[in-house]
């Protein structure tokens, strides 16, 4: 790819996976508005310093290290020093971490920030080149490294009630299958077979999010893609389920830190 200048904010997006979204980007100073997202944000600053507040206390990160923002944890971002900052990002859903744990309790990286040179090894692999369109079986060896060094320098995790894997997962699959309909919390303990108040503890455990913001996060995802296809926002968002677009604008930028009108110009200056 060639790398558009650094005198105005970009973004370019790799060729889109089944298996996650990687990102580049540059942000001249302020970045993004406190949000959260249902996916692990998982990658390093390339130049620059990266601020974010995360938990209560403003972060910086530094070439050589790795960022890791867990699922459903609000963060913003912002450049520290005048030179602005550029990095790379990787969105996976807890999901296909859980394919490898299988059950156990999401990682948990403290502060958001690590120098573990395994974390940062596996996160390597993933994001060495946006140019290369990863091999399924390397993109698939490739989140089993990344589960596992996730998992080891995250340490033990503190003590938990045992979760029903095979339950949440009945109730994850039952949203994807019937996303375009609406779906309620009774529909969901149907289909999983636990009561809702269990079944709603383990789905956080497990997947880092409530099933409601679950499903918001797969419809804002089929907004993105009719953008990127050349839909209206109006459209994009009554395609993807959202009532009318002031909705799907709201939610979109409390889950990404910027509006979509701004998301799809970063992409043009790219």
């Amino acid at each position: 790819m060639n790398r558009p200048s650094t005198n105005r904010d970009w973004l370019e997006r790799a060729t889109p996976s089944t298996k996650m979204e990687r990102i580049e980007a540059y942000f001249r100073g302020h970045g993004y508005t406190p949000h959260r997202h249902d996916t692990y944000a998982i990658g390093s600053t390339l130049s620059g310093v990266q601020s974010f507040h995360y938990r209560q206390a403003m972060r910086h990160s530094l070439p050589g290290g790795t960022m890791v923002l867990h699922p459903d944890e609000v963060h913003d971002g912002e450049a520290g020093t005048e030179a602005g900052f550029r990095y790379r990002m990787l969105y996976i859903e807890p999901s296909l971490i859980q394919d490898v744990l299988g059950g156990e309790p999401l990682p948990f990286i403290s502060g958001g920030l690590s120098q573990d040179p395994r974390l940062l090894s596996a996160t390597r692999r993933l994001l060495y080149s946006l140019d290369v369109v990863l091999d399924p079986l390397e993109e698939d060896d490739a989140i089993y490294d990344l589960a596992q060094a996730l998992k080891a320098a995250a340490g033990k995790p503190s003590g938990r009630r045992a979760v029903d894997y095979v339950a949440a997962e009945r109730a994850r699959a039952f949203i994807h299958d019937k996303l375009g309909e609406g779906i309620t919390l009774d529909a969901l303990v149907h289909a999983s077979g636990r009561d809702r108040w269990s079944l709603s503890r383990d789905f956080r455990a497990l997947y880092g999010t409530s099933p409601y913001r679950y499903i918001t996060q797969r419809r804002l995802a089929e907004v993105r893609h009719r953008l990127l296809a050349g839909q209206t926002l109006i459209d994009a968002a009554l395609g993807s389920g959202f009532f009318d677009q002031a909705h799907m604008t709201r939610l979109f930028k409390l889950s990404f830190g910027i509006s979509p009108a701004r998301w799809l110009k970063m992409l043009k200056h790219r």
